[in-house]
C-alpha cells in the first residue's frame, strides 16, 4: 500500500466555477429547486463535475451554483468551464448574471 503511484499521477488543476443565476420561470422555492435539481443532475452526468447550491437558498428567483472539477491542465479546465457556461446559457431555464472562477494547481 503506502506510496503507490498510478498512471494518473502528475499535475492536477482544480477549478471551481460559481454561477449566479436568475430563474425567470420560478414562482416559488419549490419551482426553483425543481429547475436547479434538473440542471445539477444534467451537469453531473454530462460533464462529470461536482455541483452544489452554495448561496441564495431562500430566494425563489435567484440561485448560486458552484461547480468543481479536476483536469490535467489549465487549458482543459478552461474548456470545461466554457462548456458549463454554454450549457447553462442554452438550457433556457436560467440566466447567468455573474461568474467567478477559482483555480488551484498541484504540481
Amino acid at each position: 500500500m503506502g506510496n503507490r503511484r498510478s498512471r494518473n499521477d502528475g499535475p492536477v488543476t482544480v477549478r471551481v466555477v460559481t454561477f449566479r443565476l436568475t430563474i425567470p420561470d420560478a414562482r416559488s422555492l419549490k419551482e426553483k429547486r425543481m429547475v436547479l435539481r434538473s440542471l445539477k443532475d444534467r451537469m453531473r452526468t454530462r460533464f462529470n463535475v461536482s455541483v452544489a447550491e452554495t448561496g441564495l437558498q431562500d430566494t425563489w428567483d435567484r440561485a448560486q451554483l458552484s461547480v468543481a472539477f479536476l483536469t490535467p491542465d489549465g487549458a482543459s479546465a478552461d474548456r470545461t468551464a466554457e462548456h458549463l457556461d454554454r450549457f447553462l446559457d442554452e438550457s433556457g431555464r436560467a440566466i447567468i448574471t455573474d461568474v467567478t472562477t477559482e483555480t488551484f494547481r498541484q504540481p
